[in-house]
């Protein structure tokens, strides 16, 4: 396969283009074609010489994703089946929130960090996406504003789709110098935030990568016992690692961490958890936010409920009353295949089915 060129940061590039025998400048000619004036295809790239443009199309893919559904919810929220070149299915989401365009991107095809909650970890890890690949994901999403002509831009990112992040490190990297880079897509490093499952050595060295990108941790739980139930990666890197970690990243950065807190039936949802949560977090409480997530069914994990209403409010008040900012989260595409990895599973199936 061809080499995806959004993978390509700006440095990377030029470095590739004088190794050819191009000139330096060409690679700043190039991305204003990739990420302002946003081509399809590299004859469109009308200031380039046919030598440089056969060179481009000798090595690399412009469009590495191919549309195969597209779901639009009523409140907005529009999700996307993508297939690879190589025939593997990724989702992405646009959310469209009160401060902007908001996409959802996917980083792996697949995952093992083996959540039994996640409608994502249903198929296993098959392989990482490309930096390229993710960054052709935010670039798709423009494209669909761009062909309406709507006079809107993708304004944030969360890295929160199939797969963990932390485990495509190089390549996720890669993709946030891209897309914050003043002459790629611009986006602020503060609209932008990379979730983990809780990968401590990751965590750590996020630390030290100088970018101004928010950090969230999927939690979901306040005590090892819970989250190694709810959590394979938990018995690896338990709640004691993680969170040393994390105080590292905290003494290093001083920047506000986001811990994800999926709300499950009878199993994370009592006032007692909430306590424990508030205990776990009470050293780090000007610097912490616990995010309540409703839980979104998935039929393969039905072992799991959604949390009650009044037990999840419950929840918010007993960790307000202890003194931990959180807030409930604000459901999106709620009337589509709302949990990640659900429309990606469905695909898969009905393909499975077809072959059968």
């Amino acid at each position: 396969m061809k080499t995806a060129i959004y993978g390509m940061t700006k440095t990377q590039l030029s470095e590739w283009l004088v190794a050819q025998g191009e000139k330096k400048f060409r690679a700043n000619q190039i991305w204003e074609w990739l990420y302002e004036k946003r081509v399809d295809r590299f004859s469109e790239m009308t200031n380039l010489s046919k030598q440089t443009i056969a060179l481009l199309e000798e090595h690399f893919e412009l469009a590495p994703l191919k549309e195969i559904i597209v779901q639009e919810a009523s409140d907005g929220t529009v999700k996307y089946l993508f297939e690879l070149p190589d025939k593997n299915m990724i989702e992405t989401v646009l959310m469209r929130q009160e401060y902007g365009m908001s996409v959802c991107v996917t980083t792996q095809v697949g995952c093992n960090i083996g959540c039994t909650f996640c409608a994502s970890g249903l198929l296993t890890k098959n392989r990482d996406l490309t930096a390229g690949e993710i960054v052709a994901q935010v670039m798709q999403v423009q494209k669909y504003f761009d062909a309406r002509g709507l006079d809107e831009r993708v304004s944030h990112v969360v890295v929160m789709g199939i797969g963990e992040p932390f485990d495509n490190y190089d390549n996720v990297m890669d993709f946030l110098y891209i897309i914050n880079d003043a002459k790629g897509l611009a986006i602020g490093a503060r609209h932008i935030t990379v979730s983990t499952s809780g990968l401590a050595p990751q965590i750590k060295a996020f630390a030290d990568n100088g970018l101004q990108v928010n950090l969230a941790i999927s939690l979901h739980a306040p005590n090892n016992e819970v989250r190694t139930s709810m959590m394979r990666i938990n018995r690896r890197f338990p709640i004691e690692t993680l969170m040393e970690a994390v105080d590292e990243y905290l003494e290093k950065t001083n920047r506000r961490i986001t811990f994800e807190y999926i709300m499950l039936a009878g199993v994370n949802d009592r006032r007692q958890h909430a306590r424990e949560l508030a205990e776990l977090l009470k050293d780090k409480k000007k610097l912490a936010y616990v995010n309540l997530i409703p839980y979104n069914p998935v039929s393969e994990h039905d072992q799991y409920s959604r949390s009650e209403k009044e037990d999840v409010l419950a929840f918010y008040d007993e960790l307000k009353r202890n003194g931990v900012n959180c807030v409930i989260r604000k459901e999106h595409g709620t009337d589509i295949d709302a949990a990640c990895g659900q429309l990606r599973s469905k695909q898969m199936k009905k393909k499975k089915a077809v072959r059968a």
